[in-house]
């Protein structure tokens, strides 16, 4: 098991700082970024193994880089609903936003409570978290019935006027992301965009026709027809 300063001097060893730069153009904050690339990440974590007590402290360090090790190596059995309300409060960046919701935060049982509590914040990245959660449990968890999704469509409806960047985004994310999971999803997704597009709001529309492009496409309808 590696302590966090040897986590945290390793992925010093393998920052890129030109890289940052290229990171800074996709909306990925430069603040406290090493530019250390998702692979080598990955197998930092690997070799860190799982250990709940050094993803706290690889998160306390504030580096961007060893946030994201951090929710690859924490225990979701140890995760509490206070340590992701802290969690989520920290996000600073979309990257770290997602990978913590994709990799730990969905595994935990308090997801579905905090998909709906956080999409009804104001902080940007806190309701993005909400949303990303969202798109990662339809893309993850295969054995949830329709039922835990179907709450979500209205979430989705209510916060489609969210102007912001990276909160429409996820917003998106999660529509097309539960409109894959089956055929009576990708109905009630279609629907929810039609009725979206209805709303006067330029956000609103984008959310709506992307979803609508991809949920109504010839990939997804024949990956859900019928075998």
């Amino acid at each position: 098991m590696m302590r966090c300063k040897e986590v945290v001097a390793e992925l010093k060893s393998l920052a890129k700082p030109g890289a940052v730069e290229g990171m800074a153009r996709f909306g990925i904050t430069a603040r406290n970024t090493l530019g250390v690339s998702m692979p080598d990440m990955r197998r930092l974590a690997k070799k860190a193994g799982k250990s709940h007590e050094l993803a706290g402290e690889l998160w306390d360090t504030g580096i961007h880089e060893a946030r994201i090790v951090a929710g690859i190596v924490d225990v979701p059995g140890e995760v509490t609903p206070e340590q992701m309300d802290s969690w989520a409060a920290d996000f600073d960046s979309w990257d770290v936003c997602d990978q913590v919701c994709m990799n730990l935060f969905d595994k935990t049982p308090f997801a579905y409570d905090k998909c709906l509590e956080w999409s009804a914040r104001e902080e940007e990245y806190v309701k993005r978290a909400g949303f990303a959660l969202m798109a990662c449990l339809a893309w993850h968890d295969k054995g949830a019935p329709d039922r835990a999704f179907k709450p979500f469509f209205a979430v989705i409806t209510r916060e489609s006027t969210d102007e912001r960047n990276f909160v429409k985004k996820a917003v998106n994310w999660a529509l097309r992301q539960i409109g894959k999971r089956n055929a009576s999803l990708n109905r009630q997704a279609i629907a929810t965009s039609e009725k979206i597009l209805k709303i006067d709001s330029k956000s609103a529309r984008w959310i709506a026709r992307d979803a609508l492009r991809e949920l109504t496409g010839e990939a997804v309808q024949n990956r859900l027809k019928p075998e």
